[in-house]
């Protein structure tokens, strides 16, 4: 059984960054597409980025593209999400999630794609 822990959320200021990190085990990391979603309450579950198992593809919500990155290290089993130039608006509970995968291309970017989900991190983001 796949377990992801996240962690690395917190309280920072517009304009400052953050980088979350999802922890993975419990079956061959290099086989799972990962993605990042986030939640406010009231609201819908939101994608923010995904990439392929091999870190080759990966793709990012429009609201935050050019300012997040999803570096992936298969060697340590985690994903990170580096989050940079952060606004209020990305205020909301991340999530990451995983998939097997059998292609290393492929990214997915719809949350009913995903088997496995983690806990949630708090980020909040002061104006």
């Amino acid at each position: 059984q796949v377990q992801l822990v996240e962690s690395g959320g917190g309280l920072v200021q517009a304009g400052g960054s953050l980088r979350l990190s999802c922890a993975f085990s419990g079956r061959t990391f290099s086989s799972y597409a990962m993605g990042w979603f986030r939640q406010t309450p009231g609201k819908e579950r939101e994608f923010v980025a995904a990439i392929s198992w091999s870190g080759t593809t990966a793709y990012y919500a429009d609201s935050v593209k050019g300012r997040f990155t999803l570096p992936r290290d298969n060697a340590k089993n985690i994903l990170y999400l580096q989050m940079n130039s952060l606004k209020p608006e990305d205020t909301a509970v991340y999530y990451c999630a995983a998939r097997l995968s059998n292609s290393g291309s492929y990214y997915y970017i719809d949350g009913s794609d995903y088997t496995f989900w983690g806990q949630g991190t708090q980020v909040t983001v002061s104006s």
